[in-house]
């Protein structure tokens, strides 16, 4: 299969690779439709976090169902998904109490695994024809729709931009009436904004030195 592979610093390349093959009764193996470049991959990109060389980047990825493993039980082959980019197993004892984003059993270097990204884990990236997902039951959310329709932008935001921007609003108890302030218009920074408006902020003021961004924050209203 083709994909998108780390070949130093600002070298990436698009090659050749294996197609991934189901290892557990567990796993899905995912139809990639669309996938994006998340602003962490610049670490890697510009060499401020190591990364091995030929690692198949990119953790914001939806797609189809090729094929389930015969324990995976709610999804199947030919349904839509989208992939949180935290890669956890749902059954320790943080995935437990919710706190995915630490699950312990995932990665063997610490509490936290993802998609093709440097010390989380031996997980293949999205920017690629396929990509092997463990724990398919739980770390697939179903999609109503097809590839290529109307939604298709708006729900590869649920992969990563979207949750992390709404994260940021929980961690900061946002309510109805509250007057917000985000720092940074960037794709995160928008979404944190508006997650805010959808929490009721009465007022919320977004904070950055680029105009293209700024004119972008307008239009959430």
């Amino acid at each position: 299969m083709k994909a998108v592979s780390y070949e130093g610093t600002r070298k990436m390349s698009v090659s050749n690779h294996p197609k991934p093959k189901l290892k557990s009764p567990t796993d899905a193996l995912l139809r990639v439709t669309t996938s994006g470049i998340c602003g962490s991959d610049l670490h890697m990109y510009d060499g401020r976090t190591p990364l091995d060389k030929g690692t198949v980047v990119g953790h914001e990825i939806m797609g189809v169902i090729e094929e389930a493993g015969e324990a995976v039980s709610s999804i199947k082959k030919g349904d839509r998904v989208v992939l949180p980019f935290n890669i956890s197993c749902g059954f320790c004892y943080n995935c437990h109490r919710g706190n995915t984003h630490a699950c312990l059993t995932m990665n063997p270097e610490g509490a936290s695994a993802a998609y093709g990204y440097a010390g989380m884990g031996p997980y293949a990236g999205g920017q690629a024809e396929f990509v092997l997902v463990p724990h398919a039951d739980f770390n697939c959310l179903k999609l109503p729709g097809t590839p290529g329709d109307q939604w298709g932008d708006d729900f590869l935001l649920l992969s990563d931009v979207f949750p992390t921007g709404y994260h940021a609003t929980e961690l900061a108890c946002v309510k109805p009436g509250n007057t917000i302030a985000v720092f940074g218009a960037g794709p995160v920074g928008l979404l944190a904004a508006y997650s805010s408006i959808l929490k009721g902020a009465s007022e919320v003021y977004v904070v950055d030195n680029i105009p293209e961004r700024l004119e972008k924050a307008k239009e959430l209203g």
